[in-house]
């Protein structure tokens, strides 16, 4: 009687970006809730109860914004670009420093090392 081999499906996706249709990582979800945002402006705008032509005017002009800039920006920015931007502005443009160098250059107090040096004598 022979044994049966087991075959596996090996996935070689793993530790990769999520990517559709050419979106990759966090430009999926700006896709998503752009076009959510849009679905429910229209929804919005059509229960109030204007003109059924303009709301769908409206959205889907709004709606191919949303779909054109987000894929811009994919291919502006890249996978991890809008992070990177994000991070950049985050940080200062200057560091000021207002302290006198000389404060810097006096000496030490001896007397402050010579207490530390006591009080981790007196357990002993």
């Amino acid at each position: 009687m022979q044994k049966k081999k087991k075959s596996f499906a090996i996935n070689k996706g793993i530790g990769r970006t999520v990517e559709f249709k050419g979106l990759k990582a966090q430009y999926l979800f700006i896709f998503a809730g752009g076009l959510l945002g849009v679905l429910l402006l229209t929804m919005i705008l059509y229960i109030v109860g204007v003109s059924p032509y303009i709301t769908m005017g409206l959205g889907v002009l709004l709606a191919s914004l949303v779909i054109w800039q987000t894929f811009s920006l994919n291919r502006k920015y890249g996978e991890h670009g809008l992070m990177k931007i994000a991070a950049n502005r985050r940080h200062p443009k200057y560091l000021i420093h207002r302290k006198a160098v000389r404060r810097f250059i006096q000496p030490t107090n001896s007397h402050t090392h010579e207490k530390y040096i006591q009080n981790s004598n007196l357990g002993k």
